[in-house]
């Protein structure tokens, strides 16, 4: 037999159980629409967002880019300084990834493959980062393979 707080405790359980479970007709319809809306609103504030942070970053990436062009020929830095560059970024931003030696060399070669501004920020800040890099890197083996012969 059952302690008397855990059969009372059980019988309260099993009576309100049907009633928990019901749902009010009028109300279920509204809420899933409404439901439904939140979740498609949220849904496009996290792309629209993404897409925003993209167009950022890809513009940010070509601005270091169009330095470390500017500055090398400017001030006649050779190649090294991007390997210096790198390391004194990542030592004053940690936590952060994208400001190795080899991206700073795609962030060169992208603001010299694109150096109209405006035509990045409209066109090609459309895609993603690894994309355009990839692209450079398609673009960039035919003409060494042209160079060579």
């Amino acid at each position: 037999m059952l302690p008397d707080q855990v059969q009372l405790n059980l019988t309260l359980r099993l009576c309100w159980f049907p009633i928990m479970k019901r749902k009010h007709p009028e109300l279920s319809d509204r809420y899933d629409a409404f439901s439904q809306e939140l979740k498609e609103r949220i849904r496009s504030a996290q792309v629209r967002a993404a897409l925003s942070v993209n167009r950022e970053l890809v513009s940010l990436y070509w601005g270091i880019g169009r330095d470390i062009l500017t500055r090398q020929q400017s001030e006649g830095w050779g190649a090294k300084v991007v390997d210096r560059l790198a390391h004194d970024l990542l030592r004053a931003f940690p936590g952060m990834t994208g400001f190795g030696a080899r991206n700073l060399k795609y962030m060169r070669a992208f603001a010299e493959a694109y150096p109209d501004q405006q035509f990045v920020q409209q066109v090609v800040a459309q895609l993603p980062w690894g994309h355009s890099v990839r692209i450079l890197e398609m673009v960039k083996a035919p003409l060494e393979l042209m160079c060579r012969r």
